[in-house]
């Protein structure tokens, strides 16, 4: 038993490690860089593609360290369980140790911050302020002290890191400055990645609770968690309102498709109980956050 355990991938060692980052979840790292750019070239009508490309890698480079983390930490604090109805999970299933999870963890983040060092000399010490937090709280996410993961804080933090801070933080690596625009960009994708959390959450409630990790699918309920997602949809389209006071009407239209596939995941979720089908609507949702990225890239280049 213990050496099937330990047992590598027949026939290669990627595939673990593939499962591990969790490519599913990356359009969450890369929907804040590709709005924030397009923003950034239709407020100055420039773009920088070498600091895009570092924006990019050091983003998604935190994103799979946290992923990463969140998979050995969790399954050394007993959240992965036999009832678990997601993908697997590498540590809890034996394909990595937890150990080498844990490297790999860390090896993305030196990757992210090799990136960031080329955004500091570009852009100065605003980027530390922005690096060092994300760069810990990709373990302060299920780990440390205070979880936010644990603690019914995820979508905050999918909201704040994965919204405003990345949008702006890339608006600020393009042009050097903090338009106000950028945080109602940042809002829209913010509340469109924490969606795929709060599936995510929804799908794993019952797990979640037998093993104390406290979501607000777990707080509230699951009917409250349905509402939530809702509401983070419908905030998310109707935001786009906005972009008609910053005179850029244009860009509202970006929202059309988020409220059409908002729509469907909510009907999904209402008409089907907790199980693996819920993994459909968590593509659903990362399909909803590029559809979004696609539109509003689709409505910046048309319109002059």
């Amino acid at each position: 038993m213990s050496q099937q355990f330990h047992s590598p991938v027949p026939g290669t060692s990627f595939k673990p490690i593939l499962l591990a980052a969790r490519p599913k979840t990356l359009p969450a790292a890369v929907v804040p860089v590709w709005a924030g750019c397009i923003l950034s070239w239709k407020l100055t009508g420039t773009f920088n593609l070498w600091l895009a490309i570092c924006t990019l890698g050091g983003a998604v480079a935190i994103q799979i360290a946290t992923n990463f983390f969140n998979d050995a930490i969790d399954h050394a604090k007993g959240a992965d369980t036999a009832k678990r109805l997601g993908p697997k999970r590498v540590t809890a299933s034996g394909l990595m140790s937890r150990g080498k999870v844990m490297k790999w963890a860390a090896g993305f983040l030196i990757a992210a911050s090799l990136f960031g060092a080329f955004l500091i000399e570009a852009r100065g010490w605003p980027i530390l302020a922005i690096g060092i937090p994300s760069l810990f709280l990709a373990y302060g996410y299920t780990g440390g002290p205070f979880p936010l993961a644990y603690r019914g804080m995820g979508e905050l933090f999918v909201i704040l890191f994965f919204g405003f801070i990345a949008v702006t933080g890339t608006v600020f690596v393009q042009t050097g400055a903090w338009p106000k625009e950028a945080l109602l960009l940042g809002g829209q994708v913010g509340l469109l990645s924490a969606v795929l959390i709060s599936i995510n959450n929804l799908r794993d409630r019952e797990e979640d609770a037998s093993t104390g990790k406290h979501t607000l699918a777990v707080r509230c309920g699951p009917k409250f968690a349905v509402m939530f997602i809702w509401l983070q949809v419908k905030l998310a389209a109707f935001a786009g309102l906005g972009w008609v006071a910053f005179g850029y009407p244009y860009l509202a239209i970006a929202s059309a498709p988020v409220l059409l596939m908002g729509l469907r995941i909510i009907w999904g979720l209402i008409s089907t109980p907790p199980g693996p089908a819920y993994n459909r609507y968590l593509a659903m949702g990362g399909i909803q956050l590029i559809m979004f990225a696609a539109a509003y890239h689709l409505a910046a280049v048309l319109k002059p």
